[in-house]
């Protein structure tokens, strides 16, 4: 018997997020948070695209020419907005009910997205992305190192990653979980305090993939402005990495 294939997918996991599919498209439903905090994250992705590659910040499409894949990209809430930059965009999710939602949804926008029903161990397009992004969505996997694996193989020479998750602190443990899920803001069981990452801890991950991590940003929650970048990464954080250039004899 052939042996089963490493996988990162946590059939409850995506399970629960798959359960959400036709709603994710709301932004007063379940993912009304993942609405409030997208532009958040556009906002950190679309200044670290024109840094890396020296963009003008003007430009409408910074990523033409370059090929995006968003890993665990739900019903497309990031894949949208990289198309309109320009990309050519690959959205993978372990939920073929989101893909369904993604699919749906972009066709309806004119969009061409290349989604697909997968984990990032089974996509095998190695070396071809210039931009690997993958927000809220390594402390749902049930091997974060091999998940980093996954990522750094996708990423191209020169290319950039984008990753985003909680920090394992006090803080998160209250805002996201004890409120958050407990107020019906989150819908319930979407996450497991113990698996989320502190920054040390995923910058370790990455360096073990001759991946180097910079420009580390926090999430915060303002009441009066909603989510808002700052330097404060007790709740939750951003940050970008490349790949590490061996130092020359």
């Amino acid at each position: 018997m052939a042996s089963r294939p490493e996988t990162t997918i946590n059939p409850d996991e995506a399970r629960h997020f798959g359960a959400l599919a036709e709603d994710w498209w709301n932004p007063r439903g379940s993912s009304a948070m993942l609405h409030r905090l997208n532009p958040v994250r556009l906002r950190y992705i679309r200044e670290a695209i024109d840094s890396h590659w020296g963009g003008d910040g003007r430009a409408m499409r910074p990523l033409a020419g370059k090929r995006a894949l968003d890993v665990g990209c739900g019903a497309g809430l990031l894949c949208e907005p990289l198309a309109r930059l320009g990309a050519e965009v690959v959205g993978i999710d372990a939920a073929p009910e989101n893909i369904a939602a993604a699919r749906a949804h972009s066709e309806k926008q004119g969009l061409r997205i290349d989604y697909r029903a997968t984990g990032i161990e089974a996509l095998g397009m190695a070396g071809q992305f210039d931009l690997v992004t993958s927000m809220e969505v390594i402390e749902h996997v049930t091997d974060p190192a091999l998940f980093v694996r996954g990522l750094a193989e996708a990423l191209a020479p020169g290319g950039l990653m984008i990753l985003s998750t909680p920090n394992r602190t006090p803080q998160s443990r209250l805002m996201m979980i004890e409120l958050g899920e407990g107020l019906g803001f989150i819908p319930r069981g979407t996450h497991d305090w113990s698996r989320f990452l502190k920054p040390e801890e995923l910058t370790a991950l990455l360096a073990d993939n001759d991946l180097q991590a910079f420009d580390i940003k926090g999430i915060g929650f303002d009441p009066k402005r909603s989510f808002v970048l700052n330097d404060t990464l007790n709740l939750n954080y951003i940050l970008s990495a490349r790949k590490i250039i061996p130092a020359a004899d």
